[in-house]
């Protein structure tokens, strides 16, 4: 039905339509001056009172409400509105400066609310479209609605496919939130069978799936063998609508549970039982599981399986010959003996080795013969063919029918029409039972008789022992020595070194014809080659020992590389010495002085448990001493302290307390005189002068640093912490990496506890799980730098001093002093200097703690 309109109103509504109120009402007619065909000029728009739609017009002297008549464009005057009061005008004044000039024009017009789409405070005003998104995927949707997603008269709102609340779980869509993770439901269904009258109807076990993701069912049945049914998937991964009359309507997880059917494409399944974790997913929702009920079996399937029970049964249970249940059980087992057979043809050649093979399985034995080399025999696959062996034979040929399983008894003669009539005999007489050898006859030091043949049994396997000890209980298995042992080998002489080429080529040219190059050890070298900032090259700092005023004060770098022990020396360029510096020797591996030249031996090199601090080395004949390491040096004989015993806290300290066990008393108080203020730390020369005196020169001088290094304070001036703040900081700030909160949060959920610490190593993956923008070194110092004697960081401390937006750190720049020369002599990395002792903690360690 057409709706009337206004004068002045279009007959399309949409956003740009405004009603045009204050043109002429019906009855005015255009003056003589108006051109004939064209529209009356439209009269300037009244003034509105500020911040309403709609205002009421000023009132103009002596118009009585009417509008006063302008000039237009054209020439032509607006006539004055006669003064009558229709429906249409009580409603403009009724709703005037309330409503907007479209809501009036509903009013006017008749229309319904619902119609009115423009409601003030309205924020929406888009066109609604067929296409959309659901979950974040395209979608088309069969309704649109109105303008501003509205909803349109008649149409009501239909419940989207998951009925998870929105407010609940994660804000990622269910594609990514329950993805890969899908409720498994046992169920079956009844199929009805027409075309056979041995089953009226079949039970059919399946698996129904639901996933999370997109609400999709599928539904699988096991593959069963030998069933003759098309089995494996019946409804294919989709959303499955929920049977009339709400085939609009799919199914959701809300539709499933223990003990209830569900129909899918008119067939119905009826859910029996379903995993732990839907269990728990479904609790976790609200649902309350039912108990699981009973499955139930197919009768065809049931009648089948007792049907092939009963043919697997003999036929007369008094005599049994059914040897499947061996079969199944010994199939796949053999037992393996060693034999020797004494040949008597054959006396100058020794004995015949055998391998006897016994198949649990049937029974059977096979034998073969291991042939030496150039024995002259003629190699045949088998000895004895695989079969039973007989204990007596060779025995006299039997008539044929004479050995047979079964024995007839003719009970009735012979008949009129030449017909007998048969009795199985149960006592089988006059049967011809032969003996066959059985495991139990196989045994160490038993003789056995292959077909006149007298073979001995020497030796077994283990899975023969272990058969043996288990079936019979035999525990002596002590094997049958019969061959007389073979001559020691001569042990081979190697001439001496004769000079030419390294020892290693001039020692292979001795072992073989062919000359091969001497062998390394490629799996050492790949080990300790170089990987990354391992260097795998320990470096010590060296003097030479000489009583030359000119070499005293030289100084040189040793370099050993643990990849194949090879040494290189290099020496430090000092300033107007006059001995130009560079490399003093070539790398390569160093022969220890004192050892013969031309010697059948190999000679010895030196390792790396030769090097230490405080070691003397003698290089083709330079004498050095090693007066000091670098840090890696000493860290990577600490951590491999079963290499190199001096590095070795343990044993150190057990060196140190035989020696001073006696002393306690006298000892501790040495250490309260040096400490006359009780600060329980006394100098690093102090306790190195005391351990001298003490052990009398026993001690290597790299033993008193293990000490120092394990019980010493170091000056950690070089790593100042507001240096490590301000450059970590700079680094944030520079990756705009604004996640404390949450990198708190984390921290407080691994604190089981809540004691504000975690492990170092917990606290250092949850770091690089935010992807922390700071390198491995400068992020590892500074979680050094929190954590207590327990190795436990204090996060909260660590998590605020990075927080470069409320606590920011001033970035500065480090002076450093130029160091002196004797500091970098070596051109070692230095470690930090220990600077104190804590002796009380050594002394409860050397003598227990005090009372």
């Amino acid at each position: 039905m057409a709706l009337p309109l206004l004068p002045g109103f279009s007959c399309r509504r949409n956003v740009s339509a405004r009603p045009r109120s204050l043109l002429p009402a019906r009855g005015a007619s255009c003056p003589p001056s108006c051109p004939p065909g064209e529209p009356p000029a439209r009269p300037p728009a009244l003034p509105r009172s500020r911040g309403a739609v709609g205002a009421v017009p000023e009132a103009v002297p002596g118009g009585g409400g009417a509008v006063p008549a302008a000039p237009g464009p054209l020439g032509c005057a607006e006539l004055p509105r006669p003064q009558r009061r229709g429906p249409r005008k009580a409603v403009e004044e009724e709703y005037i400066g309330v409503l907007s000039p479209l809501d009036v024009f509903d009013k006017v017009a008749g229309l319904p609310p619902e119609n009115q789409s423009f409601k003030i405070g309205g924020e929406k005003f888009h066109r609604s479209q067929h296409c959309g998104y659901s979950n974040n995927v395209p979608v088309l949707f069969e309704d649109k609605r109105g303008i501003g997603g509205e909803l349109l008269p008649g149409q009501t709102l239909k419940p989207t496919n998951s009925v998870f609340p929105a407010a609940t779980g994660s804000d990622a869509p269910a594609w990514i939130a329950f993805d890969k993770q899908a409720l498994n439901f046992d169920a079956y269904f009844e199929e009805e069978v027409t075309e056979k009258n041995q089953e009226l109807y079949r039970i059919r076990h399946c698996k129904i799936y639901f996933y999370l993701e997109d609400d999709t069912i599928q539904v699988t049945e096991p593959v069963v063998k030998n069933s003759g049914i098309n089995q494996g998937t019946i409804v294919r991964r989709h959303q499955i609508p929920l049977p009339p009359p709400h085939e609009d309507q799919f199914y959701t997880i809300y539709h499933f549970n223990i003990n209830t059917e569900v129909t899918f494409y008119g067939r119905k399944y009826k859910i029996i039982d379903c995993d732990l974790y839907t269990k728990n997913f479904l609790r976790k929702i609200g649902i309350r599981v039912n108990p699981p009920a009973s499955r139930p079996d197919d009768p065809y399937t049931a009648e089948r399986q007792k049907r092939h029970l009963e043919s697997t049964n003999p036929l007369y249970p008094y005599e049994r010959f059914d040897t499947l249940k061996q079969f199944l059980e010994f199939d796949g087992q053999v037992l393996g003996f060693s034999c020797v057979w004494h040949d008597p043809e054959s006396q100058l050649s020794g004995p015949r080795e055998l391998v006897l093979r016994y198949y649990l399985a049937d029974d059977t034995i096979d034998i073969r013969e291991i042939l030496p080399v150039n024995s002259g025999r003629d190699t045949v696959p088998y000895f004895l063919k695989r079969d039973k062996l007989p204990k007596n034979a060779p025995a006299p040929l039997y008539h044929p029918g004479t050995i047979t399983n079964h024995t007839l008894l003719n009970v009735l003669g012979r008949s009129e029409r030449n017909k007998g009539w048969y009795l199985r005999d149960i006592l089988q007489t006059g049967a011809v039972h032969r003996e066959f050898y059985k495991d139990s006859d196989l045994k160490i030091g038993a003789v056995i008789n292959v077909w006149g043949r007298q073979i001995l049994i020497c030796d077994c396997d283990e899975f023969t022992k272990e058969h043996y000890r288990r079936k019979y209980g035999t525990v002596d298995f002590t094997p049958v020595q019969y061959k007389t042992p073979p001559p020691p080998e001569p042990e081979k002489t190697l001439p001496p070194y004769n000079g030419f080429g390294s020892e290693e080529d001039s020692l292979s040219s001795c072992r073989g014809l062919v000359i091969k190059p001497a062998h390394k050890d490629y799996r050492k070298f790949l080990v300790k080659d170089r990987y990354g900032m391992d260097s795998n090259i320990l470096r010590y700092g060296a003097k030479l020992i000489t009583d030359s005023p000119i070499d005293k004060d030289r100084k040189f770098i040793i370099s050993y590389f643990l990849r194949d022990d090879s040494i290189s020396v290099f020496e430090y360029a000092e300033r107007n010495s006059g001995i130009p510096g560079g490399k003093f020797l070539e790398r390569g591996c160093i022969k220890k002085p004192g050892q013969e030249l031309f010697k059948s031996e190999p000679s010895e090199y030196y390792k790396a448990r030769d090097l230490f601090v405080g070691a003397r080395v003698c290089f083709h004949g330079h004498n050095f001493l090693l007066v000091d390491a670098d840090e890696y040096t000493f860290n990577y004989m600490e951590k491999n302290a079963n290499e190199f015993p001096m590095s070795d806290i343990s044993v150190v300290l057990n060196k140190l307390k035989n020696m001073t066990a006696s002393r306690a008393k006298e000892i501790r108080k040495t250490f309260a005189t040096t400490d006359p203020e009780h600060t329980n730390v006394i100098g690093y020369d102090t306790f190195r002068n005391w351990i001298v005196s003490v052990a009398g020169g026993a001690f290597s001088e790299h033993e008193i640093m293990t000490l120092g290094r394990h019980y010493g304070m170091r000056d950690d001036s070089q790593t100042d912490l507001h240096l490590l703040l301000s450059v970590a900081q700079e680094k944030l700030k520079k990756n705009t990496f604004e996640n404390f909160e949450q990198l708190t949060t984390v921290f407080m959920y691994n604190d089981r506890e809540k004691c504000g610490l975690l492990p170092y190593e917990t606290c250092r993956t949850i770091c690089k799980s935010f992807k922390l923008p700071l390198t491995d070194d400068l992020l590892e110092t500074l979680l050094t730098r929190f954590e207590d004697n327990q190795k436990q960081v204090d996060y909260r401390k660590f998590v605020h001093v990075l927080n470069w937006r409320e606590n920011q750190v001033r970035a500065f720049k480090e002076v450093k002093e130029p160091p002196k020369r004797e500091d970098i002599w070596n051109q070692l990395p230095r470690s930090p200097p220990v600077t104190g002792i804590k002796y009380p903690c050594l002394l409860d360690d050397l003598f227990g703690k005090e009372e």
